[in-house]
């Protein structure tokens, strides 16, 4: 079973599309969009445990450049 999160990420000023681009790349990473709102762009990522989920969030999405702050929201199926 897959294990899923959303990413809600804030970016540099103008930065958005850039970052969502270079999210997109990242493996694991299964959308990366720029919207409106309180954060920049939103993904969503997938990984076969909770520690790989972890990994692609700190190496592969946190070290881009232009990103702020990001909140990582697994999803739950109960």
């Amino acid at each position: 079973m897959a294990v899923q999160a959303y990413i809600l990420i804030q970016t540099d000023v103008g930065k958005a599309a850039e970052v969502a681009r270079a999210v997109r790349e990242v493996d694991g990473v299964t959308l990366a969009e720029d919207v409106t709102g309180p954060y920049d762009v939103i993904v969503r990522a997938e990984a076969s445990s909770v520690d790989e989920l972890g990994r692609i969030v700190v190496a592969g999405v946190q070290n881009l450049d232009g990103i702020t702050r990001t909140l990582t929201c697994p999803i739950v199926h109960i």
